[in-house]
C-alpha cells in the first residue's frame, strides 16, 4: 500500500521569499526546519546527489530546482521506498503555497512502524516546519500547531535515541494540545 501525505500552507509572501526557505534547508541559515527536532544535515551544499537526513531518516537529493522544489529519495530506514519534497506554488497577490509531499511504500512490518511511529512524528514535524516558515516570513504564526498526547509521548521516548539540535534557536516547541 502506498501512502500519500501532504502538508501545505498559504503564506502572505512572494515566491522568491518562500523559495529561499527551501534553498537554506539544512544550512546555517535554515529557517524552515524546526529547531526542536533532530536537525536536517547534508553531506554538502543542497544539490542533486547530496546525501542527508534527520534523525533515523536518510535520503539523497534526487531533484532540485533552486527557489522552487527539492525532492529527497529515501535511503533509510530499510523498508521505506519513496520520497518527500518541498515545493512552492505562486498564487498571485504576493501569496505563495509552501507544500511538503511524502509518497512512501512501507514494506512488510514497516507498515506498522509507519502507522504507529513515523506518521505521527512526520505530521508533527512538518506542520511545525510550516509554522517556522510562517514565523520567518511574517513574524508570527496565526494558528500554531498543537501536539496531542501521543506525539508528546513519542517525542519523549525518542529523545533518548535521537539528539536534538543544540546550537539552533528558533520558533520554539509547540505546546501540547488539549
Amino acid at each position: 500500500m502506498t501512502v500519500l501525505n501532504v502538508h501545505e500552507r498559504c503564506l502572505p509572501a512572494p515566491l522568491e521569499d518562500v523559495g529561499a526557505l527551501i534553498d537554506r534547508l539544512g544550512g546555517a541559515e535554515d529557517r524552515l526546519w524546526p529547531p526542536d527536532w533532530p536537525p536536517v544535515r547534508f553531506d554538502g551544499p543542497l544539490a542533486v546527489g547530496v546525501a542527508g537526513g534527520h534523525g533515523p531518516v536518510r535520503y539523497v537529493v534526487s531533484h532540485y530546482v533552486p527557489g522552487h522544489w527539492v525532492r529527497f529519495r529515501f535511503t533509510g530506514p530499510r523498508g521505506f521506498d519513496g520520497f518527500h519534497e518541498f515545493s512552492v506554488e505562486p498564487l498571485g497577490d504576493g501569496r505563495t503555497v509552501l507544500r511538503n509531499t511524502l509518497v512512501v511504500r512501507p514494506r512488510g512490518v514497516r507498515w506498522l512502524g509507519w502507522v504507529l511511529f513515523f506518521r505521527p512524528l512526520h505530521d508533527a514535524a512538518f506542520r511545525h516546519s510550516l509554522d517556522c516558515a510562517e514565523r520567518s516570513l511574517t513574524g508570527q504564526v496565526v494558528c500554531p500547531v498543537r501536539w496531542g498526547w501521543y506525539v508528546s509521548l513519542l517525542r519523549a521516548a525518542s529523545a533518548r535515541l535521537m539528539p536534538r539540535s543544540a546550537g539552533r534557536r528558533g520558533s520554539g516547541e509547540p505546546r501540547p494540545g488539549p
